[in-house]
């Protein structure tokens, strides 16, 4: 399964990246997660893994994020009008899945954001996650939407859930 979304964020996109970066931020916009913690590397750079946890209602889901790309590889190596690329694959039990980031600018101070998801499954994961395709792109829009206003309201998911 694959698809794309797109969302523009009214920010330069060097704030964008930082605040994405940041992992002292990722609870305040990562809507149900319980934990990311470094198993290997260092946060944000190539070859990092982490193990992931995230709560959606009773359900807990863990998996290993490894960040797969990263161009530039430095923040002070962009160049205007050339876009970031960052690239990590999930693994979870019966999935797994490659998410393609690309944050260009859309001008002055606002910043486009691509992201391209492919999706694999084995076991019941395989039968159930065509029925489920919606879903996936819900979800991964509300994090997107959930990261915008965070970036550009300082909207904090944990205080919008109770």
């Amino acid at each position: 399964m694959k698809y794309t979304i797109s969302m523009e964020i009214a920010l330069p996109r060097e704030r964008v990246i930082q605040l994405l970066e940041d992992p002292t931020g990722r609870p305040k916009w990562l809507r149900g997660l319980v934990s990311h913690e470094i198993v290997r590397g260092v946060d944000g750079q190539v070859g990092t893994e982490s193990r992931v946890v995230f709560r959606s209602g009773k359900q807990t889901m863990e998996c290993t994020e490894t960040i797969t790309r990263r161009e530039p590889t430095n923040l002070r190596d962009v160049t205007s009008g050339r876009g970031i690329h960052y690239e990590r694959e999930i693994v979870a039990n019966g999935m797994w899945n490659a998410a393609r980031e690309r944050l260009t600018e859309a001008g002055p101070e606002r910043t486009l954001w691509v992201s391209e998801n492919e999706y694999r499954f084995t076991g019941l994961m395989r039968l159930i996650a065509p029925l489920m395709r919606s879903s996936f792109i819900k979800q991964s829009r509300q994090h997107m939407e959930d990261f915008k206003a965070f970036a550009e309201h300082g909207t904090d998911v944990r205080e919008a859930n109770g």
